[in-house]
């Protein structure tokens, strides 16, 4: 079975890894870009995430890029704590959550297809068209340097993000990713340790939020690596740049108010080389992500607002699912189906769930209900509430812990050669 999948991302090069350890090995990775930088800000893996990776072999590797965060804290604008959970195995899982640099982690990805893989990654190939062969395979068309490139093979994944080009080939109408009326200012910071230096933080509400997570230990000047994401609702039609360098100055006027005796915002904001802004867009729900031998895959398939900090993780699922059901299925149709069935349903509900700001909607309800603060949240949002909310997206995302812990492996139980 030959396979080709466009975009070398963390969802593209965790789908070639996955596809390779399935037995499925004659899979090549095409990118348009010229080069593989690494670039980016923070991520999150969850332990959805950590399992197919350690299923994998290769969680060791990126586990020593990131940190595991033990708690989960949410607070309002003035710094009131609204909720907090433990997270990773301090919450019961066998595998543990990751934060990381999200250009080290799909530098590791790449390292590791690479050594596996028997073709390397093919750089500076930008998908034109796909079409259907009589005898069912399909041809991608890709523009390089050289010219066009024609490739025929039995499955094309669609690995290419929001932007993706087989997206578009298939649903040529569907315009530009929706923008849901918030912009994001993303960077990485050191500032002194905050809480207990494991903690993931989210302030705000719909309006305005902060979140920070540490991405490595403190140095040894006392001063920390931190992820932050700033968002603001803002005025404007979102066709901003993304990837637009900004100055620091204006975004942490915007939180000057935002000094709480645990952390000072507007300081970690101004603390960072660079900022890059996003208009926070998502894509809506497909019907249909196979066409023939064709399907998508990640942000390609599902791209999500970041409420919840799950995208990365169900590319990362989507990429394990996909090659479980090719290597086990009795032909590439019925695979490429129950891949679709697996995952298409799940993610369509998730997606509606992010846009109703997942696991984040406590901090929406504080703010409707008590919106200059509280003197204790369980007057405000009772503490079953908050629980039930909490639990609910892990249902919906996939990793409550007790079934997470109790679900089949995804790995095929013998390994195939097709």
């Amino acid at each position: 079975m030959k396979i080709i999948i466009i975009g070398a991302g963390i969802g593209g090069l965790a789908a070639a890894i996955s596809l390779h350890e399935a037995g499925l090995r004659d899979i090549t990775v095409y990118e348009r870009s010229t080069a593989i930088r690494g670039l980016g800000v923070g991520i999150n893996l969850l332990p959805h995430a950590l399992r197919e990776l350690t299923e994998l072999g290769v969680a060791d590797a990126i586990a020593e890029l990131g940190v595991e965060p033990r708690t989960l804290a949410y607070y309002n604008r003035f710094g009131q704590p609204i909720w907090s959970e433990p997270r990773g195995r301090e919450a019961g899982y066998r595998w543990p959550q990751l934060s990381v640099h999200r250009g080290r982690l799909q530098l590791a990805l790449r390292d590791l297809a690479e050594a596996r893989l028997a073709e390397p990654i093919r750089l500076d190939h930008r998908l034109i068209d796909v079409t259907t062969q009589g005898d069912g395979t399909e041809k991608a068309s890709f523009a390089t340097a050289a010219g066009t490139v024609e490739v025929t093979a039995d499955v094309i994944i669609g690995a290419d993000g929001i932007h993706s080009a087989l997206r578009a080939l298939r649903y040529p109408a569907e315009g530009a990713p929706p923008w849901g009326g918030l912009t994001l200012w993303r960077g990485v910071t050191r500032i002194p340790p905050y809480l207990d230096g494991r903690t993931m933080i989210m302030a705000g509400d719909g309006e305005q939020k902060f979140v920070a997570y540490p991405l490595a230990p403190a140095d040894a000047d006392g001063r920390m690596l931190v992820n932050f994401i700033a968002e603001r609702r803002v005025g404007g039609t979102g066709d901003a740049d993304w990837n637009r360098t900004v100055e620091s100055g204006p975004i942490a006027e915007l939180f000057r108010e935002w000094k709480y005796d645990w952390l000072d915002v507007p300081a970690a904001i101004a603390a960072a080389d660079e900022i890059l802004e996003y208009p926070m867009v998502d894509r809506d729900a497909l019907p249909q992500w196979t066409f023939g031998r064709t399907t998508l895959l990640g942000d390609a398939a599902h791209a999500m607002y970041p409420n919840g900090s799950n995208g990365g993780s169900q590319a990362i699922l989507d990429a394990r699912a996909l090659a479980f059901h090719l290597a086990t299925a009795a032909n590439i149709d019925e695979g490429l189906a129950a891949y679709e069935q697996a995952r298409r349903p799940a993610m369509t509900a998730l997606l509606a769930g992010t846009r109703a700001t997942g696991p984040e909607r406590v901090m929406q309800l504080a703010r409707e209900r008590a919106p200059q603060g509280f003197a204790d949240i369980d007057d405000v949002i009772p503490y079953a509430e908050r629980a039930q909310i909490a639990a609910d997206y892990k249902a919906a995302a996939g990793f409550l812990p007790e079934a997470l812990n109790e679900r089949p492996s995804l790995t095929p139980p013998t390994e195939v050669s097709q």
